[in-house]
This record gives C-alpha cells, structure tokens and sequence, in this order.
C-alpha cells in the first residue's frame, strides 16, 4: 500500500480526485492500492521547557540559558486522533509519499512526522502547487525521492527550533530581571516580533522628535490657445533646496513668481503616449488585511477568521492563508462556473459578471509565479448571501471584486508629457485622460485605495493637443507655503504593508540585499518578515501584551514598550537577525551546514545575550505601576480569553481583584454614573453613537438609541467589536 499524506484535506481531496477516485474512510480515502490521507497544518510541535523538566516551570535565571539537544516533539492535544489514523495507516504502508505544501513548511510538515514514528521504508515526494486536475496529474506522474529535499526541510525545523530557544531564553531573561525591579508582567522577545515593535517605537520616536521646517512649491499658469493648465516649476541644482530637492528660500520663491507673471512662454517639449493599465492582482492573505483594515476597520486577525470561516463552513473561497497573487494557467478554464457563482451568492454582482469577458486573460494567470498556493478567489460553490455575516459579505465581496476584474479589458489612457519655459527656467506637467475605463469600472467607488487611483499628481485636462515649439503665456504663478510633516504613525494597512519590505530598515548592504533576494519574483514580497500566516498573531500579541495601543486609526507604542525598546541590543530590535538567519539556512538547503550546526551557534549568541541582561541589568527601565484598589499590591496584565485584563499580583494570597484594560492601562471601577455617547464609534443600524456600558462586571458598546435601536457590540480592547454585533433592531 503506497500512502500519501497530504498538508490539509483540500489538497488530499485534489490528489484523489488525480488518482481517479476513491472510496473515504474515517480519516482517509482509498484509492485502489493508493490511500490518501491528510494533516491539518503542523501535527507536531516542540515540547515546552517545562516537559524536559519540571524545574523549568519556574522561570529562574540560574536555568538559563536552557537548549535541548536533541529537541523533541510531542502531538498536538487537538489533532492527535487525526495523527493516530495517520500513523495507523503508516505501519500499514509499503512506501510513502510526502504531499505537503512545496514550500520548507509543507517539507518539514510531513517529516517530522516520519521521523516521529521512525518510519524506514521507501519515501517519495509530491510538488502540488495547484488543486486542479490537470496539474494534480501531471505532478502525480512525475515523483521525486523525498530525500533531495532534505536540505529544506533541515532549515525549516532550524528556523522553528531557533525561534523557540530565542523567544523562551530572552523573554525570561528579561522578565526575570525586570519582576526583581517591581515590574509585574512578562516582557516578550521574539526574533520576528520584536523588530516589528521595533518599528512601530522608532516610527514614534521619529514622529514626536520632528522639528517642523517650511519649503515652497512654485506653480505657474500657462495659457496655450485655448488650453489652460498649471505646471510646477523644474528644480535645478543652483536653487535654494533642501535634501529632497525642495525650495527652502521663500524670497527666491516669491521673486519667481511675481517675475513670471505675463512672460512669454514655449513649449519645448512635447509627448504624448496611449497606455494601458492591467487590473490588480487577486488577493493574498495580507493584501486582503490591508484593504480590508482601509475599508473595514478590521483587525488582521479577525480577516483571518473571516476568510477562515468562509473558506471551511462555507466552501465560497479558496486557501485563505496565502501570500500569493497569481493563478494557474489552468484556472481559466474554471471562470465561467467561478463568476457564475459568484452571481448567485452575490445578485447585486450579477450585472458585473455579465459583462466579463471569459476570452480575456489577465497577468494574473502565470503558473510560472504560482508558489506554495496561488491567489485567494472565489469558489464554485453557491451560497445564500443572508447566511453570511456582514463582515463575511464584505470580505467575500472583495475576493469576488477583485477576481471578475481579471475578465475586463485594462483601462486605456492617454497620457502627455509637456515642458515649458519661461523666463530660462523649465517647467513641466504631465496629463492623463482616460479612454476606456475598463476594469476600473468596478472600482469607481473605492475611495483612498492607491492601487487604483486615476491620475494621481497628474491633471486631467488634454494636452495632447498642445504642439511643440508652440508658444503661450504664463497668465499666473503663486508660491505654496509648505510645511514638512513628520513621519506618519503607524496604521494596520500602512504596518501590514511595511512588514513586506522591511529590508529597507537593515542597515548591512549585503543582508539587505540577500533579504530582496529571497523574495524575487513575489509579487508583493520584497524583503519581508514574518509571513502571510503569522503576522496578524504578531500585531495581536503586541496589542495583548500591552506594547502597541491604537488611537483613532493610528498604532501607537505605550510607555512600556518604548522603556522596553531602550533597553534591548539592536540585533534584537532590527531585522537584521531575520538576513541572517536566512542567510544560514540556505547553506542548511545546500548542505554546507547542518541544522544542529546553527542551534549551536545560536546558543552561543543566547548565551552572550544572556550574560549582558546579567551584567548591565535593566535598571533603566521606568514602567508605571499600578496598585490594586483593594489590597495595594502591584496590578499585572494578563491575557484572558477575551483579551487583555489586569488582576492582581496578590491572586494566590486571595485578592481576586480585575480591571478592564483601556489603551494597555487598568481601568480604575468607580461609583456607576450615566455614561456618555462616543463622538468616535457609530451604530452601524441606525448610525447613532456608542455608549460604552457594564453589566455584571462586563462591557459592552449600546447605542444612544435604546430601545428604539437595540443593537450592541461586545467591547474589544476599549473599543466596540464591530465584527461580532449582537443584536440587529430598529424599532
């Protein structure tokens, strides 16, 4: 019996339907003399320190640093009955074939399993990257030895064993420390999570530090015929500027304009091009988050269940958690039943599916940048619209947007490039118009996305016309008093965004190269950190662990964290740890290094890191404490399973003391009062404000309305939660 173990059940269904069908059974399908089973991402993961020792259930200084060589696995308590048909199926086999996904997750994924249950016997491997039948096939009949792929799977359980011993060792390093300077709380170290809040702190720091200067923008009218437009002035190297090539002198300025006025002028130069514009690409996991924070107002991590929940109860969507953006060739031949469905769930979208046209193929389709799953769009399935919620509609009406537009012809513009002089300087102007709208039909009604804007500093008057050498006048000029604004704070979307090329920020040339280079040729990858599938935790846990708030849209790093910042080495708040990391384990792919060669290496660096919390200690870290109402002893913040929450350190000697937490502080309970309406969060039944209100201990967010509008909203973090309304009547 030959098994394949697929990395999730869509990927076995594929890869029965490639072997010409089957009959399933409790955890798998038999194919003939072929059985097909599946895993549900990871089965395995590291065993805590505490289950090599209990010693280390404890956290004490004296322990660290700890490794464990050889490290050891243990059974996910949740996926150990589908694990146990797994391995029941393994002692059956004759051979095996490792389906994961094709990337050094899907690798490992598959065996860690086999070495988990020692299997010998003959092991082959399986690249599918597209679920449909044609590429299933093709990829069916050409098997490789599972062993070449040794080297990726190698560097994927390096990078997960190293992000344990690193994340374990330091946070306690540093919590240990700061709990004996009266700090009650955990302070977190991750290799990809702190960088991150790396970035939000020096956004900040950057922000509040901006010194406001002022520089001028000079602008003339010029009047060809009948044609009017304003053009900006060319800045040369003799003018007054600054480092971005802006004009600092305003009586330089000023003196330009005012001699400008009525002199002759001449276009010397004049071009004019038709272009084209392609649609955007489908979405992949964080190009979805990011709209959808834009749009929405929507946490990364609650896109993430919503794509999850209508991708598994439901079937309108396909992976959800990829970083893609393209598709198989293959998937063409699909879009009449995709759009079809698409109409049926979606009726209002049935006029925009009519006019696709199915002869089209976009950019989009290119098997060749497919990677471990393509693009996330819509499926073949039907659904009823009113059994989704509103957030699940929105999500679905995205994906389903962005899909049909692969079916409409690009946008057609025309676009002319002008030059004028006057009094010996040089002008220039560019104008677009717009021939056919094309695919941007769909997307007049998208406000603020960049993806999709028209002209952008373009104007949209026709120039075209306008003949070179032909001569006008500039009829007004004016100088823009401008002033420089700091950097702007985080937001979800502009986070999200950055966290794809965070290489910018290394500061060695040659790891930031090697950054870029991992990620050629991904589309909307270009020297990240993290991935499509963990960032979302990342920010979430930074918000739970007090170190990131949100003010209005804005994320902004509390006190703590940028105490916390000021203190870390920077190999542990830049990227630069994430180059180098990747730059050992592709001599771990190659084999010029093994897996245990880089856990040793990096239990030196622990090491070092360890002894420099020991020597220099934390004594410059200056966190507030808050003292508990009841018994005086410190507050902490804990992470409940409604988010964040403050109790007290006195829990064990029987103060059950908890406070809410707003913006990462405790709030103080006091002698209940009428609580007044929110000039920020609207009712989105009747549009009416929010009052933030307590029953039995608890928040929630009730409209100012009641009862005649009665909906409601759990309280998140201080802020209603839009994606979980309670109740939905106007009255």
């Amino acid at each position: 019996m030959r098994l394949f173990i697929a990395e999730k059940p869509e990927l076995a269904r594929a890869i029965v339907d490639g072997l010409g069908g089957g009959q399933k059974k409790a955890g798998y399908i038999v194919c003939g003399d072929d059985v097909v089973t599946w895993c549900f991402g990871h089965m395995l993961s590291l065993k805590d320190p505490e289950e090599y020792d209990e010693r280390f259930s404890k956290w004490s200084m004296e322990d660290l640093p700890f490794s464990f060589i050889p490290w050891e696995l243990k059974v996910t308590p949740d996926k150990k009955e589908q694990f146990d048909v797994i391995k029941s199926l393994l002692d059956k086999s004759t051979s095996c074939v490792n389906a994961g996904d094709t990337d050094s997750e899907g690798q490992l994924l598959v065996d860690e399993i086999l070495k988990f249950v020692s299997y010998n016997k003959p092991v082959a491997r399986v690249l599918i990257n597209d679920n449909n039948l044609g590429p299933v096939k093709k990829a069916l009949a050409n098997l490789r030895d599972n062993t070449e792929f040794k080297g990726l799977s190698e560097a994927a359980e390096a990078r997960s064993v190293g992000d344990q011993l690193y994340g374990y060792n330091l946070t306690r390093a540093y919590t240990i420390t700061a709990n004996k300077a009266g700090y009650q709380g955990v302070l977190s170290v991750g290799r990809v999570q702190t960088p991150v809040l790396g970035l939000i702190v020096r956004r900040d720091l950057e922000h509040e530090s901006h010194s406001k200067s002022f520089y001028y923008n000079v602008t003339a009218q010029f009047k060809f015929g009948d044609i009017e437009f304003s053009s900006k002035l060319a800045v040369i190297e003799s003018d007054p500027t600054d480092d971005k090539n802006r004009i600092t002198d305003s009586k330089f300025a000023e003196t330009l304009t005012s001699n400008l006025k009525q002199q002759e002028a001449k276009a010397t130069s004049v071009k004019t091009v038709n272009k084209t514009e392609s649609p955007p690409l489908p979405y992949n996991l964080l190009k979805l988050q990011s709209d959808a924070s834009r749009k929405f107002g929507l946490k990364p991590d609650q896109v993430k269940d919503i794509t999850q929940t209508l991708r598994e109860k439901h079937k309108l969507i396909t992976y959800n958690r990829s970083d893609c953006q393209y598709l198989s060739e293959e998937h063409h031949a699909e879009a009449n039943e995709v759009l079809h469905a698409v109409s049926q769930t979606i009726p209002a979208l049935s006029r925009a599916v009519g006019a696709a046209n199915l002869q089209l193929k976009s950019k989009a389709f290119n098997t060749s940048k497919v990677t471990a799953h393509h693009a996330i769009i819509p499926t073949m399935t039907v659904a009823d619209l009113n059994a989704l919620t509103q957030n699940e509609q929105k999500i679905y009406m995205l994906l389903a947007r962005a899909y049909i537009a692969q079916f409409y012809p690009p946008y057609e513009f025309e676009q002319t490039d002008v030059v004028i002089e006057c009094l010996q300087r040089s002008f220039v102007a560019t104008s677009k118009v717009g021939k056919s709208l094309g695919w941007k039909v769909l997307y007049k009604n998208d406000q603020g996305n960049e993806e999709v804007e028209t002209t952008g500093d373009a104007i949209a008057i026709a120039l075209s016309s306008l003949s070179q050498d032909s001569m006008g006048v500039c009829t007004n000029a004016v100088t823009e008093n401008k002033e420089t604004k700091p950097p702007a704070r985080y937001t979800i979307a502009t986070l999200l965004n950055d966290l794809t090329r965070v290489a910018k920020y290394i500061r060695d040339p040659d790891l930031k190269a090697s950054l870029i280079e991992r990620d050629k040729g991904n589309n909307g990858e270009h020297g990240g950190i993290g991935t499509s599938a963990t960032r979302d935790t990342i920010i979430t846990n930074l918000f739970e662990r007090g170190f990131i708030i949100e003010q209005g849209k804005s994320i902004v790093s509390t006190p703590t964290a940028r105490e916390f910042y000021s203190l870390l080495p920077d190999i542990a708040k830049y990227p630069d740890m994430t180059a180098i990391w990747h730059e050992q384990q592709k001599e771990i792919e190659a084999g010029n290094m093994t897996c245990m060669e880089f856990i040793h290496s990096l239990n030196d660096f622990i090491s070092g890191q360890i002894a420099d919390v020991i020597k220099n200690g934390i004594s410059g870290l200056n966190i507030k404490i808050y003292p508990c109402p009841q018994c005086k002893k410190p507050l902490r913040r804990l992470k409940g399973k409604n988010g964040a929450f403050w109790g007290c350190s006195g829990y064990e000697d029987g103060c059950k003391t908890a406070l809410p937490d707003v913006n990462g502080q405790p709030q103080q309970r006091s002698v209940h009062t009428a609580a007044s309406p929110s000039k920020i969060h609207k009712c989105t039944s009747c549009q009416g404000y929010l009052i933030r209100r307590s029953f039995k201990k608890k928040f929630f967010w009730g409209c100012e309305n009641y009862p005649e509008c009665s909906q409601s909203y759990p309280d998140l973090r201080g802020k209603p939660n839009y994606s979980k309304p309670k109740i939905t009547e106007v009255k």
